[in-house]
């Protein structure tokens, strides 16, 4: 006779965790804190594959501490992707820190669409926009707390995502009606 109880689910290469985290640089500054917690899909585009590799075989409970270098986080930092633009083809009211699906029609040809870029200055005629992550180039240490591990379901593997976009920098495709399937955001 099997025993009602269940053994905990372990993290599998596909599954669904529950997480909340504290993410500090290596000076010990909080640069982001998850205090509830949030689904994301292991196996998808959801989290950093140290993150990742990190929980694998983790239960419900279990904490881990991790150091990400940035190749391992958000990159290095990369100063082509740094555009100066017109300042007309933005709204009036800017401010430093907006971030943007793109750029807007008429700026630079050659900067990537498929990113989402920060607005780093702002000056009477130009906008500097930034289409790094704003942690690239910064070595980051993650408090990790597992609070629930779950299958996945096949629709949730279908789509690679449960729409948590924190460790996203590039815009999703879109769907058939032209709407991206999560914002592309950060968290």
């Amino acid at each position: 006779m099997k025993s009602k109880h269940q053994d905990p689910m372990a993290v599998t290469p596909q599954c669904v965790v529950a997480l909340t985290w504290t993410l500090k640089d290596t000076l010990g500054e909080v640069l982001d804190e998850l205090e509830e917690p949030v689904e994301f899909l292991v196996g998808g585009s959801d989290l950093l594959g140290k993150i990742e590799e990190g929980l694998q075989g983790h239960q419900a409970g279990d904490t881990l501490e991790l150091h990400l270098e940035p190749i391992d986080a958000f990159g290095d930092y990369d100063d082509r992707l740094l555009f100066l633009e017109p300042r007309e083809r933005f709204p009036a009211e800017l401010e430093e820190g907006m971030g943007f699906e793109g750029l807007p029609p008429g700026c630079n040809p050659d900067a990537p669409r498929d990113r989402l870029y920060f607005v780093s200055d702002i000056y009477p005629d130009h906008v500097v926009l930034d289409g790094n992550h704003p942690l690239a180039g910064i070595a980051l240490r993650i408090h990790i707390k597992l609070h629930a591990v779950r299958e996945a379901t096949e629709e949730e593997i279908g789509q690679g995502t449960l729409g948590a976009g924190f460790f996203r920098t590039q815009i999703e495709p879109t769907d058939a009606s032209g709407t991206p399937p999560v914002p592309p955001t950060l968290h």
